[in-house]
């Protein structure tokens, strides 16, 4: 079993970001970035506009509680601003094994090193202190900036899920790619690698 209540309030920091649980109040706090334009293109859950976000924090906030998801905010410790948001997802304590997943950023945040810094402290704390012995991820197939990012993170491609989202176009439906990491890996070189690519 996972060493993990999601009643409990994790706080995941480092020097350059904080992760903290997501609450109500932060929609204002995210409103600007969520309504980008670029946001929700490879999202099948939208949440751009007040009414949207709302939903959108509501129903991961719902999740938390029942134990199925653990949503954060992104705070940019550099930047002094929020910078998103990513939430740990299909938690299976039983089988020790979680998804990465609802993760966005504001276009000032991507390429500064920032997701990087998250995805160690995740990672982390997933392997270290949860318990985990898998992180699963996956990004639509044509989003090849995600797909990148999260190999360079560490991840392995290991499979492809044929139609499972809508196209973004509106026609037809698309493919996901799944991606992951599991514990030996982290312990391995992971973990070692990882941090050698943060910019402290």
């Amino acid at each position: 079993m996972l060493n993990f209540d999601c009643k409990d309030n994790y706080i995941l920091e480092d020097d350059f970001v904080k992760l903290s649980p997501l609450k109500t109040e932060h929609v204002n706090d995210l409103i600007e970035i969520a309504n980008e334009a670029d946001i929700w293109k490879y999202s099948f859950v939208k949440g751009d506009g007040i009414e949207n976000l709302t939903q959108y924090i509501q129903s991961a906030i719902d999740n938390r509680k029942i134990g199925k998801e653990y949503p954060f905010i992104v705070f940019d410790k550099i930047a002094n601003q929020f910078a998103g948001s990513t939430r740990y997802c299909e938690i299976s304590p039983s089988l020790k094994a979680i998804r990465l997943g609802y993760t966005w950023y504001g276009k000032a945040f991507r390429g500064t090193g920032l997701n990087k810094h998250c995805k160690y402290l995740l990672f982390e704390f997933a392997f270290e202190k949860m318990g985990a012995e898998r992180i699963g991820l996956g990004a639509y197939i044509e989003n090849k900036i995600s797909i990148a990012a999260m190999e360079s993170v560490g991840c392995k491609k290991e499979g492809i899920m044929r139609g499972i989202f809508p196209a973004t176009n509106g026609i037809g439906r698309t493919d996901s790619v799944l991606l992951s990491i599991l514990k030996n890996e982290w312990d391995e070189n992971g973990k070692s690698r990882l941090k050698s690519k943060l910019n402290t």
